[in-house]
């Protein structure tokens, strides 16, 4: 498979509702180019504590699954309440564009992975897209903007154990 950048935004926001004075919702706005939308199944959510010791240009080579402690990553709460350390959204562009919401404890220095998944049983690793977090507030989170995803594809499972 050729490598294919596609872009994503992300921005984060105060979390609203049902988020616990430790948590943040931070969004996720993915932007990508519908010549690649026919492949993609699913978005995965990782978010890596100490994230300014990770060479994110190391993480993006493969399965994260496969490079950390499944117990390493941030616990994190999905907009329909859904507690894991990885979170999996479905593919479901409006406009080329897809919102995802996800809750992060509050704290400091974060990496934040998010990596592109065919569709299909079992998924497939397509790319990833690593991004540096200083820092999620209670309130007031400054948006973020995250590095492009090169489609680079992959023989690796891209699950975590719950």
């Amino acid at each position: 498979m050729n490598p294919r950048p596609f872009l994503l935004l992300l921005g984060a926001s105060l979390a609203c509702g049902g988020s616990s004075s430790s948590e943040a919702r931070l969004g996720l706005d993915v932007l990508l180019d519908r010549a690649v939308a026919d492949e993609l199944g699913a978005f995965q959510v990782v978010v890596l504590p100490e994230g300014r010791t990770r060479n994110c240009i190391e993480l993006q080579r493969t399965c994260l699954s496969r490079q950390v402690d499944p117990r390493e990553p941030l616990l994190l709460r999905g907009p329909d309440g859904e507690e894991a350390r990885a979170l999996r959204f479905p593919v479901k562009l409006q406009d080329g564009v897809q919102e995802l919401a996800v809750d992060v404890p509050v704290g400091r220095d974060y990496a934040v992975v998010i990596e592109a998944l065919s569709g299909g049983s079992p998924p497939r690793f397509l790319g990833s897209s690593c991004n540096y977090l200083s820092a999620v507030n209670a309130s007031g989170n400054e948006p973020l903007i995250a590095a492009a995803i090169t489609l680079s594809g992959g023989e690796c499972d891209p699950s975590f154990s719950p």
